[in-house]
């Protein structure tokens, strides 16, 4: 019994070594949603994850998790601005993450207001006014929030996303456009364009990948008869002009998949 002991000792010692690097093997890799509402998932109409951040399964972070397999830890929240990612999302990057996604700056340039303005009495001055934070002061803050993520993580890769065009070009108006000018659509759109250059110029100024969602965007404008994203939606206030269930699949996981693999 002995020498049967000894002989199979080192073949039961070779199986759990090969049974311990087979589990590292598949550990799934680590995956850190970083970003605003745009992440968190505003715009599906559901708030099945986190109700005080929006957070929900039709979000673009937990579609792609659930695709490629990832350990994902969701910490974007609605309604954040550069400052918060920076002072508390960030801390959820370690040094073992493998992918970082996030989207933020609308709210540094007030994509509230604009919303309020522009379905009401008008929004001429108020996209004056984004337009000043994003030459003035957005590039400053994209800069700082990508140097926190880098600092948390020097091998993470980071895919920053861009906002998609809710209007078409050239512009047409809807229920769904209501209290939008068509002279007010084309300049949306310019501003859109503006905070899109700009987000992607200072995210590869830091290597990171820029993913463009409006190749995806087109043709689904708030007035389509498939929009990704949704118009003035009075039940839901804060699902407006945000991505629709098909937006965030559609539109955002494959502008992902696209550089990711």
């Amino acid at each position: 019994m002995k020498r049967l002991i000894r002989s199979i000792a080192p073949v039961l010692g070779a199986l759990l070594i090969v049974l311990s690097l087979t589990g590292s093997a598949f550990a799934a890799d680590k995956y850190v949603a970083l970003g605003d509402s745009y992440s968190a998932g505003n715009g599906a109409n559901s708030t099945n994850l986190d109700s005080s951040c929006n957070r929900n399964t039709y979000a673009y972070p937990y579609l792609l998790s659930q695709q490629k397999g990832y350990a994902l830890s969701f910490v974007a929240c609605s309604g954040a601005v550069t400052g918060d990612i920076i002072n508390n999302q960030v801390n959820s990057v370690t040094s073992d993450t493998k992918l970082v996604t996030i989207t933020i700056g609308g709210n540094d340039i007030g994509f509230t207001n604009l919303i309020l303005a522009c379905t009401t009495l008008g929004c001429s001055s108020q996209i004056a006014a984004s337009q000043n934070q994003i030459n003035t002061q957005l590039p400053a803050k994209l800069d700082a929030t990508y140097n926190a993520i880098r600092a948390r993580s020097a091998t993470a890769r980071v895919v920053v996303l861009g906002y998609g065009r809710p209007f078409a070009t050239p512009p047409h108006t809807c229920l769904s456009a209501t209290g939008v000018s068509s002279s007010e659509e084309t300049s949306l759109t310019t501003l859109i364009d503006s905070l899109d250059n700009t987000i992607k110029t200072r995210a590869l100024a830091h290597g990171f990948s820029y993913a463009d969602v409006n190749p995806y965007w087109a043709g689904h404008d708030v007035c389509a008869s498939n929009p990704f994203t949704n118009g003035l939606t009075l039940l839901h206030t804060a699902d407006s002009y945000h991505p629709t269930r098909n937006g965030y699949a559609n539109g955002d996981v494959p502008a992902i998949r696209a550089i990711i693999g």
